[in-house]
């Protein structure tokens, strides 16, 4: 039986203390931390497909390299020793999730030198190697994240947790998406045509060194208080605690409507994600520049991001979750027609920006309703094995539908391809509706302890 939040029926708090929530320490810790977990993203998926692209791989390779992504699909695999296993000697200097934080971040750090080192034309596997390091940090970096943030405040503040962490992440996607083409740009020689890898391994280097603000502030944070759990009786016991017992959890309180849930979970970004793929690739073939790409896509693109998850956050404190998941999901499904538009009128600037800067608003409201509602299905005890679940089933089918992504492009064409991707997210409105009427439905079971969002 789920366990919908209280919030919900309750009357709606003045706007003034909605916006306040915004100035407490643990929501400007989160705005650095989710630059930290923002940086690595773009670098392994969508700034590396537009690095691929001017190198010369062709758009199908580029679309089953984004299987890298996948790493972030099959992350709740390894949540469970993030939840419980402690790291000698970072969990004893630094707690339970900070050490595990430091460490993926250490991983990733290590992922982006090797990925500046190696040049895609003396072949691709040491460079898809490091990029799978790196988007295995990032996924670790991101199950102890999404537990510290779940602990770090009461169950009404999580959605503005949620969209600080957008804001930050989003920041980080201007820098390793505008950020590092201006960079490879600069460190371009001049007069030089063609790709040119030294300018790139520049790019990517800075981009290893900008990981030093979620060290930081990983260092300068307090830990979450732990939640006490009864010591197991032995191995046998321990390993069903630590493997099971999350995923038993939430069976047991949803009951019929895990299914449903899960099956939201799984496919409500699948819009986004498999169009995201070939983003980039659609840039390069239609003329735009790096620094068009840069200043269009990642900057007013990203601007109109933040400002999406800022009003999907205060909506979410003030409407209630599923009403804005709603709405996410009708305005991101809409939002792809416009790049079908965007593909028949060729290289234009000022359709770019109209296009990204809708698109991306989009997105934002989007992603700050469901981080929030993912957050309100945990239960506390498990928090990072069962987020992990729920983020990676997020991933996983849009992920591998995107790896096919090239080749339909090269059969159809760009304009059906983005038809196609805002058809998919025709069925994620029926499930929300579904999932919508089964929450306001159920009552609050006693004794599960179930971190609700607002």
């Amino acid at each position: 039986m789920s366990a919908p939040p209280a919030a919900e029926a309750s009357p709606a708090p003045p706007w003034r203390d909605a916006l306040k929530v915004y100035l407490e320490p643990a929501t400007l810790r989160m705005l650095a931390l989710g630059f930290s977990a923002g940086l690595p993203l773009l670098l392994v998926l969508g700034t590396l497909s537009f690095r691929l692209r001017e190198a010369g791989v062709d758009r199908a390779t580029i679309g089953y390299l984004s299987w890298v992504g996948l790493a972030y699909g099959f992350k709740w695999a390894w949540a469970p020793l993030v939840d419980r296993l402690p790291i000698p000697p970072l969990t004893t200097l630094l707690g339970r999730r900070r050490g595990w934080l430091l460490l993926a971040q250490m991983v990733v750090i290590a992922g982006l030198v090797g990925m500046a080192s190696n040049d895609p034309r003396d072949g691709l596997p040491p460079l898809v190697w490091c990029a799978l390091l790196v988007a295995f940090g990032s996924a670790t970096q991101d199950i102890a994240l999404d537990a510290f943030r779940i602990e770090s405040a009461a169950t009404r503040k999580q959605a503005a947790l949620a969209a600080a962490y957008q804001t930050g992440y989003r920041l980080a996607m201007i820098w390793a998406g505008a950020g590092v083409l201006w960079i490879a740009a600069w460190a371009e020689i001049t007069g030089a045509a063609g790709y040119q890898n030294g300018a790139w391994k520049t790019a990517y280097l800075v981009m290893a060194a900008s990981m030093a603000v979620g060290v930081i502030t990983v260092l300068l944070s307090p830990e979450p208080v732990r939640v006490a759990l009864p010591a197991p009786k032995n191995a046998t016991a321990w390993l069903r605690e630590v493997l099971v017992e999350p995923f038993a959890d939430f069976i047991r309180r949803y009951r019929w409507q895990a299914a449903l849930i899960l099956s939201l979970i799984a496919i409500y970004r699948i819009s986004d994600v498999v169009m995201g793929i070939m983003a980039n690739p659609f840039y390069v073939d239609m003329g735009f520049t790096k620094d068009e790409v840069a200043t269009v896509s990642k900057i007013y693109g990203v601007v109109m991001t933040l400002a999406g998850a800022f009003v999907g956050g205060v909506l979410s404190v003030r409407l209630g979750v599923m009403r804005v998941l709603m709405l996410g999901a009708v305005l991101s499904a809409a939002s792809n027609l416009l790049f079908a538009g965007l593909a028949s009128r060729g290289h234009d600037v000022t359709a770019l920006v109209l296009v990204v800067s809708a698109d991306n608003l989009a997105g934002g409201i989007a992603s700050a309703a469901f981080i929030a509602y993912l957050s309100s299905l945990t239960n506390i005890s498990y928090s990072a094995t069962q987020y992990a679940l729920f983020s990676s089933l997020m991933l996983l089918l849009p992920k591998f539908i995107a790896g096919y992504s090239g080749v339909f492009v090269d059969a159809y064409g760009y304009k059906a391809f983005f038809v196609g991707t805002a058809a998919l997210g025709l069925p994620v409105l029926v499930l929300v509706a579904l999932a919508a009427r089964a929450r306001n439905r159920s009552t609050t079971p006693s004794g599960q302890g179930s971190q609700m969002a607002p």
